[in-house]
C-alpha cells in the first residue's frame, strides 16, 4: 500500500517537473529567448538543488520524509502557479528555481523511503516500480503539456500543472498511511562528512555513473524542444516525440522487476551509457518525425533501464543511516551537471548549431562507459 501510494504521489509531482521543463523551454522560445537563455532557465532548475541536496538528504535522514515531501510539494505548486499570474520571461527564472528545488527535496525523500521498504532482496524491485512511475509521469508530462500549449496557450498550461501537486499535499498533510522513519546511524559514527562517502570507491563509481546518465537524460529535455522548433515542428509534435522517449522508459521498466535478479547491475549501467552515446550521435542527421521518435525510443530504452540499478547500488553501498545523504550527494552531482551543461551547450548551440551539442554529449557518454567498465574490471 505504501509503495503504490508513494509511486502515485511521485507520478503527480514529477509530471509537473517534467512537463514544466518542456513548457518553460517552449514559452521562452515563444518570447523570443535565445538558446543561451533557454539553457540558463534549465540551469535554474538545478542551481539550488546542486547546493542543498546533501543538506536535504541529511534532513530526511534526521526527521523522516513526510514534512520534507509536503513542503517540497508546496514549492512545486507555487512554481507552477507563478507564470500564470505573471506571464513574463523573468518569472520563468523563479518558476524553474521553485519547481527544481522542490522536486529535488521530494526526490531525495521518496528514494530514501522506497529504499527503507521491504528487505534488501526487494530493494531493486521496489526501485524498479518507482522508476516505472517516473516513466508514467515522464510520458504524461510532455504529452499533456504539448497538447495543452496548442489548445489553451502557454500561461494557462502552467495553471493546469498547478493542479497536480494538490493531491500530494492533502495526502502528506493527513499522513495516511504513515511513512517509515529513517534508520538510525551507528553509535559513535561521528559527524557525517561528505568526503567519507566520496572516499568509498564503490559509492564514487555509482556517483560518476549516475551523473553521466543524468546528463544524458537532462540534455534530451533541453535539446529536443530547441531542435524540434528549429526544424519547424509544433509543440504537440515535440510533445509526442518526447512522450515516445518516456514510453520507452516505461516499457523497459515494466519488465525490470522481472529481470533485476537475472542481470548484473554494472553490466546494465555500462550498456546504458553506450546505447545513449550511439543514439545521440545520430540525432543531428534526422528531421523526420518517425525517425526522431525511433531514436527517442532507443534512447529511452538505454537510459530507462539504468536508474533502478543505480539506486539499488547506491542504497546498498551507503553506510547505515546515511542513505538519504548518499542520495543527496548523487543529486548534487546530477544537478552540478544540470547547472553547467545547459549553459555550456546553450552557448555551443548558439555559436555552432545543435549538431556539436549532440556529438559532444555522445563523446562524454562513450568515454564514461569506457571508464566505468575499465574501473569495474580492475576492482
Amino acid at each position: 500500500m505504501r509503495l503504490w501510494l508513494l509511486i502515485t504521489l511521485t507520478v503527480l509531482t514529477h509530471s509537473v517537473f517534467n512537463g514544466s521543463r518542456m513548457l518553460v523551454s517552449l514559452y521562452a522560445i515563444h518570447l523570443h529567448a535565445s538558446p543561451f537563455t533557454v539553457g540558463a532557465l534549465m540551469s535554474f532548475y538545478a542551481l539550488l538543488p546542486m547546493l542543498f541536496a546533501v543538506s536535504a538528504g541529511r534532513l530526511v535522514d534526521r526527521v523522516g520524509a513526510r514534512w520534507p515531501m509536503f513542503w517540497a510539494s508546496v514549492a512545486v505548486a507555487a512554481g507552477a502557479l507563478l507564470p500564470f499570474i505573471w506571464p513574463r520571461l523573468e518569472t520563468l527564472y523563479a518558476a524553474s528555481t521553485l519547481i527544481g528545488t522542490g522536486f529535488m527535496v521530494f526526490h531525495v525523500a521518496v528514494n530514501q523511503v522506497v529504499g527503507a521498504l521491504g528487505s534488501s532482496e526487494d530493494r531493486a524491485s521496489n526501485f524498479s516500480w518507482l522508476a516505472l512511475g517516473f516513466s508514467v509521469s515522464g510520458s504524461l508530462g510532455p504529452l499533456l503539456t504539448g497538447f495543452a500549449i496548442d489548445s489553451i496557450g502557454h500561461a494557462e498550461t502552467f495553471l493546469l500543472l498547478f493542479l497536480f501537486p494538490l493531491p500530494p499535499l492533502v495526502v502528506l498533510w493527513l499522513n495516511r498511511p504513515a511513512l517509515p522513519r529513517a534508520r538510525e546511524r551507528k553509535a559513535g559514527a561521528g559527524e557525517p562528512r561528505v568526503i567519507d562517502l566520496l572516499r568509498n570507491r564503490d559509492l564514487r563509481r555509482v556517483f560518476i555513473a549516475s551523473g553521466l546518465l543524468s546528463m544524458g537524460w537532462d540534455l534530451y529535455t533541453f535539446v529536443i524542444p530547441i531542435h524540434g522548433s528549429r526544424i519547424g515542428l509544433s509543440a504537440s509534435t515535440i510533445g509526442v516525440i518526447m512522450g515516445t522517449f518516456a514510453l520507452a522508459t516505461f516499457a523497459v521498466r515494466l519488465v525490470m522487476p522481472l529481470l533485476v535478479r537475472r542481470v548484473k547491475e554494472w553490466h546494465t549501467v555500462t550498456a546504458a551509457l553506450l546505447i545513449a552515446a550511439g543514439t545521440y550521435s545520430l540525432f543531428p542527421f534526422f528531421t523526420s518525425v518517425p525517425l526522431l521518435m525511433a531514436l527517442s525510443f532507443v534512447l529511452g530504452i538505454g537510459l530507462g533501464c539504468s536508474q533502478p540499478m543505480v539506486m539499488a547500488l547506491l542504497y546498498n553501498t551507503a553506510p547505515p543511516g546515511r542513505q538519504g545523504e548518499a542520495v543527496g550527494v548523487r543529486t548534487t552531482v546530477m544537478n552540478a551537471s544540470h547547472t553547467v551543461l545547459p549553459l555550456a551547450f546553450g552557448a555551443l548551440g548558439a555559436a555552432l548549431g545543435m549538431g556539436p551539442v549532440f556529438w559532444s554529449m555522445a563523446g562524454l557518454l562513450a568515454a564514461g562507459g569506457y571508464f566505468i567498465n575499465r574501473r569495474r574490471g580492475s576492482s
